[in-house]
C-alpha cells in the first residue's frame, strides 16, 4: 500500500474546480480515461454521497463510491471494485480558496491486491497513478483557462 498526494494551484474558484471533479460525466475527458458512467446516484445529489461511478482507464477499470461530498471543499471516495484487484483505503480531494485561485490536494492510499507480486506491481502503479492525478488537475486548469 502506498499513499499518493498530488497538489496543484488552479487559477479558478473552488466552486468551478469542484463542479468538474464531482461530475462523473467529465471523467471521460481526462487523460487516460476511456469512459465513465454513473452506476448509482447519490442520496442527496446525483454525484454526491452514495453515488457509485464506473471509470474505464483501459488496462485498469474501477468503481468508486462517493463517501464525503462537501461542495465546494471536499470529495472523498472509496474504490469498491477494480481490475486489477486493488486494496484501497480511500481517496480525498480537498479544495482551499487562495488569492490566486484554488489549492487542490488529492490524496489516495492504494495497493495492488495480488499475492506475491502485489508489492512489485505497486512500484509500477504508483508513478502511473501520480501522473494520472496530476494530469487530471492540469487538464482541469487548462479547461477553466480556455
Amino acid at each position: 500500500m502506498k499513499t499518493i498526494t498530488v497538489t496543484r494551484t488552479i487559477k479558478a474558484s473552488p466552486e468551478r474546480v469542484f463542479d468538474i471533479l464531482a461530475d462523473h460525466a467529465n471523467y471521460k475527458d481526462f487523460p487516460g480515461i476511456k469512459h465513465s458512467k454513473l452506476v448509482r446516484e447519490g442520496k442527496s445529489e446525483k454525484n454526491g454521497v452514495g453515488a457509485v461511478r464506473e471509470i474505464d482507464a483501459g488496462k485498469a477499470w474501477f468503481q468508486e463510491e462517493i463517501t464525503a461530498f462537501e461542495r465546494p471543499r471536499r470529495l472523498d471516495y472509496l474504490i469498491v471494485k477494480s481490475r486489477p484487484p486493488l486494496e484501497h483505503q480511500g481517496g480525498s480531494v480537498r479544495l482551499e480558496p487562495r488569492a490566486d485561485g484554488c489549492a487542490v490536494t488529492w490524496t489516495t492510499t492504494v495497493g495492488v491486491k495480488i499475492p506475491l507480486i502485489g508489492a512489485l506491481l505497486d512500484r509500477l502503479l504508483v508513478p502511473q497513478l501520480e501522473r494520472g492525478l496530476a494530469g487530471t488537475l492540469k487538464h482541469i486548469e487548462r479547461r477553466l483557462a480556455a
